[in-house]
């Protein structure tokens, strides 16, 4: 199981640490923060990113398909449900959107360029977002 720390230091700045890396987030000035470090949100999609390039290579690797380089770009938004073409009928309000554009850079065959435009939608990360998560939050105060 993944475990993260986090502790607000300065400002709107955060520390998150996994016991072996440690890094930041923050906000934009605009927004109140420093602008040390990505917000929250650019480090959601982030991980995603990262985990889609990981799972490409590792696929690749496996199934020993010469990748010659890998790369993407995410957007995170929000949009109305009413302007979300790929949303369905039952959403109403505002509906957080991720979009990709993932580049992939090699010689394949018709049915490698097939299945490798599945496996982006196979990493664990991009799963668990669109699978959805259960959240269970434990409050403690201190004085």
């Amino acid at each position: 199981m993944a475990q993260i720390t986090a502790e607000l230091t300065s400002g709107l700045q955060v520390t998150i640490s996994n016991g072996r890396h440690t890094w930041r987030a923050d906000e934009p000035t605009e927004a109140g923060g420093d602008d040390a470090g990505p917000t929250p949100y650019e480090m959601l999609i982030g991980a995603l990113a990262g985990c889609t390039l990981v799972t490409l290579a590792l696929y690749c690797r496996h199934k020993q398909i010469p990748l010659k380089s890998v790369s993407a770009t995410y957007e995170h938004g929000r949009v109305h449900a009413d302007d979300c073409e790929d949303c369905g009928d039952d959403k109403q309000g505002y509906l957080d959107r991720v979009t990709s554009r993932v580049r992939i850079a090699g010689s394949f065959d018709d049915a490698q360029r097939t299945r490798l435009e599945q496996i982006v939608s196979r990493c664990p990360v991009h799963k668990t977002l669109e699978n959805g998560v259960v959240m269970v939050d434990r409050v403690t105060f201190a004085e």
